[in-house]
């Protein structure tokens, strides 16, 4: 089968597009100009969330005000080897600041190692920290390191706790790919949401990530995506 932009698109609208991205600016020297930049793009093209450092979460919220864009941060961010109770603090830290999602990064050491039960215990902890603050909770495995039988393994732990996303990857050790998407949808079959994420740069790659099951796409190029759309109409007319 040949794949085209127009075959694309003809499957989703621009406003489902914008809708799937959380629009990602995590990279150790962003500047408060980086924030007011993607608050301001989010308002623009209508995106789900801002994904910010939470040394600027309060100033996202700020910037948010009245408009309906989630600020979400990052836990355990990009290594996920702390102990989960750190993890708790973080997120009660975050949501005290204003976030109302939060990507946590799991225990890859604990996975790898097959420590299933102390897998379980941290998803099951940083769950209900999240839900009990009624924050939404997306939990990252960087799926470039693990076998597919890790990754069933740990998906169906989220399952089971209740997590409302599985997330493929931070973007800082590893890029997504469609196997991991498929796999994950077929694992899940709705039970627990899927957001990919790493190195989703451009419009066919959001495109083909959401026709493969991504209810969210993770990037920092948003804007670049919608503009490629609009770019592409004006000279498909």
């Amino acid at each position: 089968m040949t794949l085209s932009r127009r075959g694309l698109l003809s499957e989703i609208t621009l406003e489902e597009i914008a809708s799937k991205i959380d629009h990602t600016v995590l990279k150790p020297d962003t500047k408060i100009q980086d924030i007011e930049y993607a608050c301001n793009i989010a308002k623009k093209y209508g995106f789900t969330t801002v994904v910010v450092p939470p040394i600027y979460v309060e100033t996202a919220v700020g910037l948010l005000k009245g408009a309906q864009i989630n600020v979400c941060s990052v836990v355990a961010f990009p290594m996920g080897y702390m102990d989960v109770d750190t993890k708790v603090s973080e997120i009660e830290f975050l949501y005290e600041k204003g976030a109302s999602e939060v990507d946590v990064v799991a225990n890859i050491c604990a996975i790898k190692n097959g420590m299933w039960n102390s897998v379980e215990k941290e998803i099951d902890k940083i769950v209900k920290a999240a839900h009990d603050r009624d924050m939404l909770i997306k939990v990252i495995i960087e799926t470039s390191l693990l076998t597919d039988e890790e990754k069933i393994r740990v998906t169906e732990i989220l399952m089971d706790k209740g997590a409302d996303y599985v997330k493929t990857n931070t973007g800082f050790i590893g890029k997504a790919n469609v196997h991991d998407v498929l796999l994950l949808n077929e694992i899940s079959r709705g039970r627990i949401s899927i957001k990919a994420a790493g190195g989703i740069r451009h419009l066919e790659d959001a495109l083909i990530f959401i026709l493969s099951g991504a209810k969210r796409i993770g990037t920092s190029t948003g804007d670049r995506i919608v503009e490629e759309y609009l770019e592409y109409m004006r000279g498909a007319r």
